[in-house]
C-alpha cells in the first residue's frame, strides 16, 4: 500500500492527523511503519505521542500491548542520542486495525484534546538536544512498566509519555516536566507501594483461607 508522506500531517495537529488516519484506514488497519510514515518519523516526539495514546485510554486492551515495545525502542534510541528514529522490522509490521485506530482517535480527543490549547513554547532548556537523552531514558522506563501484567498498568505511564512527548514536539518544557513527574510518581508507586499492597493481599488471602479451614 502506498502511504502519504509527512505532508499528510503538515497542516494538521497530531490528534487531527490520527482522526484522519482512522477515517481513511482500510478495515484491516495500518502497520506501525505505515503510521510512522504518515506522522513524519524524523520526530521522536510524534511517534511516541501516537504510540502512547492507546495506553492513556482506560479499559482499552490489546493495543497497549502492541505498542509498548515499539515505545521502548523509540525512547531507548532517544536516550542513545540518535538523531532519527528507527523501528525494527518485527515492530514495524505490527498492525492496528481500523476499530483500534478509531478508538484511539476518540479516546485521544476525549482525554488529551486539552493539550492542543494548553501547550506553547516555554522553558526550552528542558527540550534541548542535551536534555533529550535524559528524557528518553525516563520515557523508556515508563514504557517498560506498561508491560507489567497488572490491571490498569498502562494508563498512568501512558499519560506520562504522552505529555512529555507532546511537550518535546512543541518545545514546552513545562509539559515535559509534568509528564516526567507523573511517570516518576507511577514508578515510585510500583516500587514502593506495590510490594506493600501485594503483601497485604497475600495476608488477606491467607486469613480468608484459614477462616474457611475447619479447626
Amino acid at each position: 500500500m502506498h502511504m502519504p508522506n509527512a505532508s499528510f500531517a503538515a497542516e494538521r495537529t497530531l490528534l487531527q492527523t490520527l482522526e484522519a488516519m482512522a477515517a481513511s484506514a482500510p478495515e484491516e488497519g495500518l502497520t506501525l511503519r505505515d503510521i510512522m510514515d504518515q506522522l513524519d518519523e524524523s520526530a521522536f516526539g510524534a511517534g511516541l505521542f501516537f504510540l502512547a495514546l492507546p495506553c492513556c485510554i482506560p479499559f482499552l486492551y490489546g493495543v497497549p500491548q502492541v505498542v509498548s515495545l515499539p515505545m521502548m525502542a523509540l525512547a531507548g534510541q532517544m536516550a542513545a542520542g540518535r538523531s532519527q528514529p528507527w523501528m525494527p522490522e518485527k515492530f514495524g509490521e505490527r498492525k492496528i486495525d481500523r476499530k483500534g485506530l478509531t478508538q484511539m482517535a476518540r479516546g485521544g480527543r476525549k482525554w488529551l484534546g486539552w493539550i492542543e490549547t494548553f501547550t506553547k513554547p516555554r522553558f526550552k532548556v528542558i527540550t534541548g538536544k542535551r536534555s533529550e537523552r535524559i528524557i528518553g531514558a525516563f520515557l523508556c522506563l515508563f514504557s517498560a512498566s506498561i508491560l507489567l501484567p497488572l490491571p490498569m498498568t498502562n494508563t498512568v505511564p501512558g499519560f506520562g509519555v504522552a505529555l512529555a512527548s507532546f511537550g518535546l514536539i512543541n518545545k514546552d518544557g513545562i509539559l515535559v516536566i509534568l509528564g516526567l513527574l507523573l511517570g516518576l510518581a507511577w514508578i515510585f508507586g510500583l516500587v514502593v507501594l506495590g510490594p506493600v499492597a501485594l503483601l497485604a493481599l497475600i495476608g488477606a488471602a491467607k486469613d480468608t483461607i484459614m477462616g474457611l479451614t475447619p479447626s
